[in-house]
């Protein structure tokens, strides 16, 4: 086999250049950090807002998910259990 190749089809080089090795991106980093910085204390008010809504949609996310995986609640349901309020409820 010869280590020739045909015209414009150069096998990659083996040493990748780093992310970091560009001015360019270096750049563009430098940029988005600080729109990221601009974004989150000029509009950090709107989102600490949101949290309590966002804490009650996940409580009631959770609990659908949480009860799909057993079946529901009661002796019919799950897997061989006596149901969700033990053996020795009335």
């Amino acid at each position: 086999m010869s280590d020739t190749h045909p015209a414009g089809h150069n096998p990659p080089d083996k040493e990748q250049k780093s992310f970091f090795s560009s001015r360019f991106n270096i750049a563009l980093l430098f940029f988005l950090a600080i729109g990221a910085f601009y974004l989150i204390t000029e509009h950090g008010a709107h989102l600490f807002g949101i949290l309590p809504w966002l804490f009650l949609l996940a409580c009631g996310l959770l609990h659908q998910w949480m009860h799909s995986g057993h079946g529901g609640h009661g002796p019919q349901g799950g897997s061989g259990t006596a149901g969700w309020r033990g053996k020795h409820s009335h």
